[in-house]
């Protein structure tokens, strides 16, 4: 059976269309994840790990400890809870580099938590809920800005509420860091992970 050329273009225009459409759509809850922008009322912030150099911090987790930092140093009664466990080709985990970056740069370690088991988001987070008092139901995210919007939908299906401060995306990074969240982004719309 010999397909038409008519269905063809109209398949391929429906393909394009679909993906115009994914594009536009994701682009917008990236958008929409940089709300609610954090104030210092959640008691709890989880920062959200990136990858730890072999010799220093990658440019993406280096931004989210700078914001981490100055928000950490506005807001001196929150406690930070540091995500983030050790793959296969760094040397500590991400808990603990963060760790060391803040005691460094003046942050008590009494105000620090490490988690330092999880592999993915959903794991960042629920790991970090394990830490939280029972009472708590609200934190603060801090992660990159493309990130929040997915890491807000998994606080949410794990009950918990959540305001954001958003780190700067490194250029180096950032059209490979979006087009990969965009499709996080739907598996998590999609699965709820």
């Amino acid at each position: 059976m010999k397909i038409s050329r008519r269905v063809i273009l109209i398949a391929c225009f429906l393909v394009v269309a679909a993906g115009i459409f994914c594009w536009s759509r994701t682009g917008k809850w990236i958008e929409s994840g940089l709300e609610p922008k954090a104030d210092g009322t959640n008691d709890y912030a989880i920062v959200l790990g990136a990858k730890v150099k072999q010799d220093s911090l990658s440019l993406s987790l280096r931004y989210r400890l700078d914001a981490a930092l100055a928000y950490a140093n506005e807001y001196s009664h929150v406690t930070l809870i540091l995500s983030g466990g050790q793959g296969s080709d760094e040397p500590m985990s991400e808990a603990e580099a963060m760790r060391r970056f803040l005691t460094d740069n003046g942050i008590e370690d009494s105000r620090l938590i490490l988690e330092d088991a999880s592999t993915s988001t959903y794991e960042n987070l629920l790991f970090s809920k394990k830490l939280l008092p029972s009472d708590v139901d609200s934190i603060t995210i801090v992660s990159s800005d493309f990130h929040l919007a997915r890491a807000q939908k998994i606080a949410e299906s794990i009950d918990l509420k959540s305001d954001v401060v958003a780190a700067k995306t490194p250029k180096v990074v950032e059209a490979k860091s979006n087009f990969r969240e965009r499709i996080a982004l739907v598996k998590t719309f999609v699965v709820g992970r």
